[in-house]
């Protein structure tokens, strides 16, 4: 070999290193916590369906977790690496944002709404999903709407948006309710299903998953005018723009591609696990509209 030869291949085998090197030196934040460790950490809910729970064999499944491996594959494509490993961590509604904030966990997509208040302690992803809060009651309660809870006992779940609200609607409206506030969804449910609580207030869309899990649905309704309209998005670090940007862009792509429609009809269109009932929860505008022009936006 040549000194020319040498010299260029030399050249070339530098190029290469130094361009690697830019490459490495460019990952920022969480997804150089991610290529640094080889694993990615996703936050879950057991019991958020049909967002993110356990289905009868503990696997972790729903509309919310399908979103979040998409981003995993977009993770895995970014960094090339197909073999990045991937940890489920549970989370409920008082410890998902710390797991977050302390970087236990890199993203949680499950049924966080998006606020004011929580952007003070994390990032929030394009919006994936759109509510209002109402009532699920027994349909022998007589219960129509919230004025029909005066002096009754009513439940929500700690750490969510509707216990702060709940306690407000208490206070204004003098309804001398007597608030509970359950661990996660499930034992919201199981206060109103074993008649320890007139109703559970909560996000409409989760009281319907709650019914469609249960032993009876038959038994159960979601009433009362909505009292807050709010956004779901999935969590992450503040301050990261590289790590957002590629989990906004996921999203936005199966949005805007019409993906979308296929999962969104899996999880509230079509019987689903663990009871195989249908949530038959349509399509509404206003979240048709987000997903043609995705935003992360706050709803209030």
């Amino acid at each position: 070999m040549n000194k020319k030869i040498s010299l260029l291949l030399l050249t070339a085998i530098g190029t290469a290193l130094a361009g690697a090197s830019a490459q490495a030196a460019e990952l920022t934040g969480t997804l150089k916590k991610i290529k640094d460790t080889g694993t990615i950490a996703l936050a879950h809910r057991e019991s958020s369906v049909p967002f993110s729970y356990y289905d009868d064999k503990q696997q972790v499944i729903g509309y919310s977790h399908e979103l979040a491996m998409k981003v995993v594959e977009a993770v895995k494509k970014e960094l090339k690496a197909p073999n990045l490993k991937v940890t489920l961590n549970p989370v409920t509604p008082a410890t998902r944002i710390p797991l977050v904030s302390n970087g236990t966990v890199d993203l949680e997509c499950g049924s966080t709404t998006n606020n004011y208040e929580r952007q003070k302690q994390v990032a929030f992803s394009n919006t994936i999903f759109l509510v209002g809060t109402r009532l699920l009651v027994k349909n022998n309660s007589g219960i129509k709407d919230f004025p029909g809870l005066k002096g009754k006992t009513v439940v929500t779940t700690q750490g969510t948006t509707s216990e702060r609200l709940l306690n407000k609607i208490n206070t204004d409206q003098k309804l001398g309710m007597k608030i509970v506030s359950a661990k996660d969804h499930g034992d919201s449910f199981l206060m109103v299903e074993s008649d320890r609580a007139a109703a559970f207030m909560m996000d409409d869309v989760l009281l319907f998953g709650e019914i469609a899990k249960s032993k009876k649905p038959g038994d159960y309704a979601v009433v009362g005018k909505p009292q807050s309209y709010e956004a779901y998005g999935c969590m992450l670090r503040k301050d990261d723009p590289q790590f957002k940007k590629l989990v906004d862009d996921t999203l936005a792509s199966v949005m805007q591609s019409g993906e979308i429609n296929k999962i969104y009809n899996k999880w509230f269109l079509s019987p689903i696990p663990p009871r195989n009932v249908n949530m038959n929860f349509p399509l509404g505008p206003d979240l048709a509209a987000l997903f043609k022009n995705p935003n992360d936006k706050p709803a209030e």
